[in-house]
């Protein structure tokens, strides 16, 4: 099965990254490390309610983290385990992030 998540910041800028040979995160620790990038990265909700869905969130840290977390070599690590959590968090093998039209698909 393949396992692949992709971040795109607009049409010439794609990051796929390739989960096939990859340890998997465990859903919980997904969840933990998401919740401290959104912390640390000081995020807001991006619904007027304050409710924060896995999704949002995702995209909340993309955004906030920035392009050159998802493009350059020396953030390689921290983009990989993005990808991992992402994957983990949803409970989704192929997901797509564009992070300038806010939506995710699975």
């Amino acid at each position: 099965m393949r396992s692949q998540c992709t971040v795109i910041w607009d049409s010439n800028a794609s990051y796929p990254f390739d989960l096939e040979e990859v340890q998997p995160m465990p859903h919980d620790l997904a969840r933990q490390w998401l919740d401290e990038q959104f912390t640390g990265l000081d995020c807001e909700p991006l619904r007027p309610t304050g409710k924060l869905l896995t999704a949002d969130k995702l995209l909340c840290v993309a955004q906030a983290a920035g392009e050159r977390r998802f493009r350059d070599a020396e953030h390689r690590p921290w983009a990989m385990t993005f990808a991992r959590a992402a994957s983990a968090a949803l409970a989704k093998p192929v997901l797509t992030l564009d992070v300038a039209a806010q939506t995710l698909t699975c």
